[in-house]
């Protein structure tokens, strides 16, 4: 039996695991290939998203960027060249991307047994959008703006629990990405608990596939919330 007694602070990653991208991910890239008369399938599109935000995170740029730049290598891939507005057009839309229907209850939930902390590849601007979505407020919120650097770059993880004020023993992390989050939380010592959420990519989504045994996975949040406080 997992005892959950033994942690105080649960670290989430957000947009995957709380925040269901790509429900706001995808239908922003199909529009630029749409306006290209570029069309391919949700799990192809998701692979290859992997691949180039994992190239334009190599070397730390805002996240911004990020998001810019896998639009252009979408570009290069596909042999279309696309506008400023389009380049721009997934940072745009990331503030409308909304929590999956379970996020904000079981955060409820959870707040009434466990500080929580938000670990996130992303820019502050960028969560300070998307955080008001969520419905609690948060112990500690650590970026990859930060950090300098992404996930699974054990810097992030590091400036984290230098905040956090727990023991590694105490601190349980949550991520929907076996590769950037399950991974490298388990380098550092942090039980880990897998959220496998629906995908058109199932079991992957929108990152590089990888392999690990986390200590728990669930198919929701809410399964994980009723497990955790024992209800």
């Amino acid at each position: 039996m997992f005892d959950f007694t033994r942690y105080e602070i649960i670290t989430f990653d957000c947009y995957g695991t709380l925040i269901d991208w790509e429900s706001g991910l995808l239908p922003a890239l199909h529009s630029i290939l749409a306006a290209h008369n570029r069309e391919i399938d949700d799990a192809t599109l998701l692979k290859l998203y992997g691949d180039f935000e994992l190239r334009a995170e190599a070397n730390y740029q805002p996240y911004k960027q990020v998001l810019a730049s896998v639009v252009d290598q979408f570009g290069e891939e596909l042999k279309f060249t696309p506008t400023k507005e389009e380049a721009n057009s997934l940072a745009d839309s990331l503030p409308t991307w909304k929590p999956w229907p379970d996020t904000v209850a079981a955060l409820h939930r959870l707040k009434s047994r466990y500080r929580l902390a938000i670990l996130s590849n992303i820019d502050d601007d960028l969560f300070a959008a998307t955080r008001p979505q969520l419905g609690v407020d948060f112990d500690q919120v650590t970026t990859a703006q930060q950090a300098q650097a992404y996930k699974p770059s054990l810097k992030i993880f590091e400036l984290a629990l230098s905040r956090i004020n727990a023991p590694v023993h105490r601190v349980l992390h949550i991520g929907q990405s076996i590769y950037h989050d399950v991974i490298p939380a388990q380098a550092l010592g942090l039980a880990t608990v897998w959220i496998n959420r629906p995908s058109a990519r199932p079991g992957v989504g929108a990152v590089k596939s990888a392999q690990a045994k986390p200590d728990l996975t669930f198919s929701s949040l809410e399964q994980f919330a009723s497990a955790a406080t024992h209800e």
